[in-house]
């Protein structure tokens, strides 16, 4: 392990820059970030890259003040949605990965500007929030056999792209009724969050603790009112070769946007170009 501190004076106060890199080695499947947040509340800049991660468990979302994140060169098959929530991320690379798909809720984030997920073969779908990110995506977007992959699917034209493993249904225009269980989830966090403030007062005995866990942490929210989603989705593609950022890349990527929307109503009305 190497701990890098950077001292720089501005006026009268000294700030302290904390970076963590993490050696090569050839058989670390599984990064524990909890002891990095406890022993490195500061820490912003966390280097990963080339040490066969698998998984990156939930609690990375603790590592609040984390700018630059570089998971590149790994086995990811999976972004946990937390990732998506580091609200202070400025640069993420997830290059070189088994990744086929990512958060819905990547992007949301103003501070995240910088997104490279370059050779994840099988990645097919961006969430929208990452149209006006500097990202990079060649080498994306060959095709799989959707049997061999246990994941709900979205397929428009020709087109198809994996959809969060969060994802227990998907919406269209045609369901303008929404299923029980997500009308239940939105009624509930609509009422303790945004009245309340506090889904601390929902005690396990309230809830099943599998529900519980899904109302303090939504799959993502709505790609054009922001509204939380906890169970279904109503995808629309749009894609890059047929966006202003098509020149960028010069055919290098099949990617495509999609964007995650609540109901029928934000499906119909989303424009990714407006």
């Amino acid at each position: 392990h190497v701990l890098v501190w950077l001292l720089k004076r501005v006026g009268y106060t000294i700030c302290v820059c904390l970076v963590f890199v993490l050696k090569p080695k050839k058989s670390l499947t599984l990064f524990q970030p909890e002891n990095l947040a406890q022993k490195l509340p500061n820490l912003v800049e966390l280097y990963l890259h080339s040490n066969n991660i698998v998984v990156v468990p939930e609690a990375i979302g603790s590592l609040v003040k984390l700018q630059f994140l570089d998971l590149s060169d790994n086995a990811l098959e999976i972004v946990c949605p937390e990732i998506g929530r580091l609200r202070s991320l400025r640069h993420l690379r997830l290059a070189n990965n088994q990744l086929k798909y990512l958060p819905a809720d990547l992007g949301r984030s103003r501070e995240l500007q910088y997104v490279y997920v370059d050779n994840n073969i099988h990645l097919k779908g961006l969430p929208s929030y990452l149209y006006n990110k500097v990202i990079g995506c060649s080498g994306c977007g060959s095709p799989i056999q959707v049997s061999e992959v246990k994941l709900l699917s979205f397929s428009s034209g020709q087109l198809t792209v994996f959809l969060p493993a969060e994802v227990k249904s998907i919406g269209t225009e045609t369901d303008h009724v929404l299923p029980l269980q997500e009308l239940a989830m939105r009624t509930l966090y609509n009422t303790y969050y945004r009245f309340l403030k506090d889904l601390n007062f929902l005690t396990p005995i309230s809830l099943p603790k599998s529900l519980l866990e899904l109302l303090h942490c939504p799959l993502g929210h709505c790609h054009r009112c922001s509204q939380p989603m906890f169970t279904i989705v109503y995808p629309k593609l749009f894609p890059l070769r047929e966006t202003p950022m098509a020149g960028l890349h010069q055919g290098r990527t099949t990617v495509s946007f999609v964007a995650y929307c609540c109901s029928t109503q934000c499906l119909q009305t989303f424009d990714l170009l407006s």
